[in-house]
């Protein structure tokens, strides 16, 4: 049987799995298809009976990413249509613990470093920009320009430390 939550009113951009709780997933989730309206930050838990909401926070600007810490069980960053990536903590907070707005347009992609020994936070926007990030986030690391288009996803490699990829609408998929 297929276990289905719904949300209304929202349409889901991105899912993670977390690396700590295997029933645990996170949903970045937009009013209006991403154009317009708010974004929902979900944490959904998978039960026997279905699935259920454990924390939800929403947002002024639709949200299109979503990533979880390797380091904290209780934290994940999310990437925004006003340019921002914020930090929040499942276990006690309203509201994020940090936000970072160095991006001039959407945030779409973000993605957490998945070797332990590097904590790193890499983002794509649609302003062509990849940015890494300490989770501190209170100023970017680097910039890379690489694109000539709107940046679509990133992703840390799981083998080679320091090492992501990005890809875009530019027909051109610079690892950097």
């Amino acid at each position: 049987m297929m276990k289905v939550f719904r949300c209304p009113a929202r349409h889901g951009y991105a899912v993670e799995v977390s690396p700590f709780i295997p029933n645990r997933v996170a949903c970045a989730a937009s009013q209006h298809y991403g154009i317009a309206g708010r974004g929902s930050l979900l944490v959904l838990e998978e039960t026997e009976t279905g699935v259920s909401l454990v924390r939800s926070w929403q947002w002024g600007d639709g949200l299109f990413d979503v990533s979880w810490s390797e380091a904290n069980e209780h934290v994940l960053v999310a990437g925004g249509g006003d340019g921002s990536l914020q930090l929040w903590d499942t276990a006690n907070h309203n509201a994020p613990l940090r936000v970072a707005k160095e991006h001039t347009q959407e945030v779409y992609s973000v993605d957490w470093s998945q070797t332990r020994g590097e904590n790193l936070i890499v983002s794509g926007s649609w302003d062509q920009t990849a940015k890494v990030w300490d989770p501190a986030l209170s100023q970017s690391l680097t910039t890379l320009r690489g694109h000539e288009g709107v940046i679509y996803s990133t992703i840390w490699s799981p083998h080679i430390p320091g090492c992501f990829a990005s890809a875009s609408d530019s027909r051109r998929k610079p690892a950097f």
